[in-house]
């Protein structure tokens, strides 16, 4: 049985060192047309980090030469299937303004958009690289409007927009809870001017005239009365707009509650004065 799972281990050994003896020896080898063949045939295998290795080899010598392109092509994409996005990206790019005339221009375009859509992460994070894939997929539809592509591009922007979208709202929202009215307002309003077509339009509308009160229910007694007026202001335009909102009852009472301190600030202001006398 020893003997048995000795040679088990020997043969093993053997295989290993031999596989890896026989890229070496594809690696080391001086000719680049077998070089390239062998890439190749890692390509199509799905070994996609020792096609990569290979075709880096091949750049050089076929440079100018038919085989170039798809050296390229091939080589963008051994990074995204080894999920390095950033130089999937790059290297894509790249293909698309060597290779200007290829029909398989549309593609890398798309897939260079698509690599840094790959490393758009969770709302709560950097949206750095949606932003970058968002222009990307911007800058496709603008260059190829008839493509098929165009759809999902759309789809994939939206999908990114909604992301960010949410990482601004809830930092407007955080601003709120952390009692920084002021950083909170400017926060929701650019969600608001950021997004037109926010389906939290109604919320944060409602959130910025509870957040106005707040602001100026704790303002020093001098800019009290222009913060409640810019309460009433926000109250209003709210009311008009959603009459039948389930938040129209709160901002009655902030509208209600602003409108009698303004007053009462006004009456206490021209008793002061003895104009009243």
């Amino acid at each position: 049985m020893q003997n048995s799972i000795t040679l088990t281990a020997f043969f093993l050994i053997l295989t290993v060192f031999g596989c890896r003896s026989e890229f070496e020896t594809i690696r080391t080898s001086t000719d680049p047309e077998f070089i390239l063949q062998r890439a190749n045939a890692y390509y199509d295998a799905g070994e996609y980090q020792r096609a990569q290795t290979l075709y880096e080899l091949t750049i050089a010598p076929f440079r100018g030469r038919a085989e170039a392109e798809q050296i390229a092509y091939r080589y963008a994409y051994t990074y995204y299937y080894t999920e390095q996005y950033v130089l999937a990206s790059y290297y894509f790019k790249n293909f698309a303004t060597t290779y200007g005339g290829s029909e398989l221009r549309e593609e890398a375009d798309f897939m260079s958009a698509y690599s840094n859509y790959e490393l758009s992460p969770t709302y709560r994070l950097d949206q750095s690289y949606s932003v970058k894939a968002i222009e990307g997929f911007e800058e496709f539809a603008n260059r190829y409007p008839n493509s098929e592509r165009v759809a999902e591009a759309n789809r994939l922007i939206d999908e990114m927009r909604a992301k960010m979208e949410r990482k601004d709202f809830e930092s407007a929202k955080l601003y709120m809870d952390i009692e920084r009215y002021e950083s909170a307002l400017v926060s929701f309003e650019n969600v608001l001017k950021d997004y037109p077509e926010t389906q939290r339009a109604e919320e944060i509308r409602y959130l910025m005239a509870r957040v106005q009160y707040e602001y100026a229910s704790r303002s020093f007694r001098l800019r009290k009365p222009e913060r409640l007026e810019s309460t009433i202001a926000l109250a209003t335009n709210f009311l008009t707009r959603y009459p039948n909102s389930e938040y129209a009852a709160e901002v009655d009472t902030i509208l209600r509650k602003s409108e009698a301190e303004l007053k009462d600030l006004e009456d206490v202001r021209y008793q002061s004065t003895g104009t009243g006398a």
